[in-house]
């Protein structure tokens, strides 16, 4: 059963609603979805264990209240953010920046954008009242879910974009989401819309400025996928170690479409990526990837819903987490297969290494079928490393702490293969690298 438990910041009503009304673009129908939307906010409360969604990420207790939002970045804000982008090093990208959830156009490419691609800002079209429409960009129908209605009555801004038929991009589009305040919350919502017959790669990531502690990041993303189209989609976590990241991301896959994502989470104290990921034409094909590595006591928790709506689709998830110290991993992945999805092939496969004797990883496969011509199958497991291993490559040379690293690269080397761009996968390995030269 699901009930509502109200923390500190629910139980006086309309409050950070109230206190955020000054950062919130639109009027009329925007604002009456806002205002439904952080009502439903209120009415659901912050997830918690009894909520089977969440069942092993207590927002109620990790995260406990929602931070005020971030003050819009000025010049000093936007400084720091532009050192912050460029420590990424990730070159070769066009780079849409966003800044305490405000669009940063000075630090972004908007003048290298190719052809076929244009971009709009969710604010401006927010606020523009000849826009009949503009109130949809803030719903969404695939969950009722408290975080999904936070996100809508709170969003600041985002980018809008559309990708035209039969284009194929040359450079990854690149969103980055920047936070730069303490204890206060990024709110950010972007819309993806690519045409049929193209070729994109996207990517996502989350960093920090110099001094930014304790934040929270609200985002969500919403991808339609046009017909015979392929996309690559990487988002990469390198959140402060005591920051929350809240993400929802909502695909829909045109006919004959190709989606390959890859989620990495080396950053930040909570994270929940949920996705909802939903077969909308035939003959289409996901293959969606997963690595947490986490220490600490960190909890990083990804929720995957793959809707399996029409007949003749694929789906694969190969989800990797390497935990050291009290460090909490979280999946949890459903296959619904509807009454006319026939000839659906969907599995998934979790694995778990566990580097201490306190750490947890939580695994949840669940399998919804309703049609019977189907093939779909999980599978899950979860243990130490091999101490044969261990011993042969310590009795070559190796110390221990490069003999571990050396295995637990292995082990995770077949989530990040999967990112199918070169530049991409070498930084997205050199980030694993990180995390391990700095565990201990």
């Amino acid at each position: 059963m699901n009930v509502a438990v109200k923390t500190e910041v629910e139980r006086q009503p309309g409050e950070l609603f109230a206190a955020a009304q000054g950062r919130l673009p639109g009027s009329g129908p925007v604002a009456d979805v806002r205002q439904k939307a952080f009502d439903d906010f209120l009415r659901l409360g912050l997830p918690h264990r009894r909520i089977e969604e969440w069942k092993y990420t207590d927002l109620r207790a990790l995260l406990r209240d929602v931070a005020p939002l971030a003050p819009a970045p000025d010049q000093a804000a936007l400084a720091r953010a532009a050192k912050a982008v460029k420590a990424l090093g990730l070159d070769g990208t066009q780079k849409l920046v966003l800044v305490d959830g405000v669009f940063a156009p000075q630090l972004s490419d908007v003048a290298g954008l190719e052809q076929g691609v244009s971009l709009h800002t969710l604010r401006e079209i927010l606020e523009d009242k000849t826009n009949p429409a503009r109130a949809d960009l803030l719903q969404t129908v695939v969950a009722s879910d408290a975080m999904i209605a936070l996100n809508a009555a709170l969003a600041t801004d985002g980018v809008v974009v559309g990708i035209a038929d039969g284009v194929s991009l040359t450079k990854p589009l690149h969103v980055v989401h920047v936070a730069t305040h303490s204890q206060t919350s990024v709110v950010t919502r972007s819309l993806v819309r690519i045409g049929n017959d193209a070729h994109v790669t996207l990517v996502e990531s989350f960093v920090a400025a110099e001094g930014a502690q304790a934040y929270q990041s609200h985002d969500s993303v919403v991808i339609w996928i046009g017909d015979r189209t392929d996309v690559q989609h990487v988002r990469l976590v390198e959140d402060t170690l005591d920051a929350a990241n809240i993400t929802t991301a909502i695909f829909t896959l045109g006919a004959k479409s190709r989606l390959n994502t890859f989620n990495l989470t080396n950053g930040g104290g909570i994270s929940r990526y949920q996705g909802f990921i939903t077969f909308a034409g035939e003959g289409a094909a996901l293959t969606t990837n997963g690595v947490n590595l986490l220490g600490g006591r960190r909890h990083g928790d990804t929720t995957l819903v793959v809707d399996h709506a029409v007949p003749n689709c694929s789906s694969r998830e190969v989800f990797r987490a390497v935990l050291d110290d009290r460090a909490h991993s979280v999946f949890q992945g459903r296959i619904i297969v509807k009454p006319d999805a026939q000839k659906t092939d969907g599995k998934m496969m979790t694995r778990a290494l566990l580097l201490s004797d306190e750490a947890e990883a939580d695994s949840k496969p669940e399998l919804e079928i309703f049609a019977d011509d189907v093939v779909c199958g999980h599978g899950s497991t979860a243990g130490a490393l091999d101490e044969s291993l261990l011993f042969y490559l310590r009795a070559r040379g190796l110390p221990e702490k490069e003999a571990q690293a050396l295995l637990i690269a292995a082990f995770v080397g077949e989530a990040i293969e999967s990112i199918v761009d070169e530049t991409l996968r070498d930084f997205a390995s050199a980030a694993a690298e990180r995390w391990l030269t700095t565990r201990g």
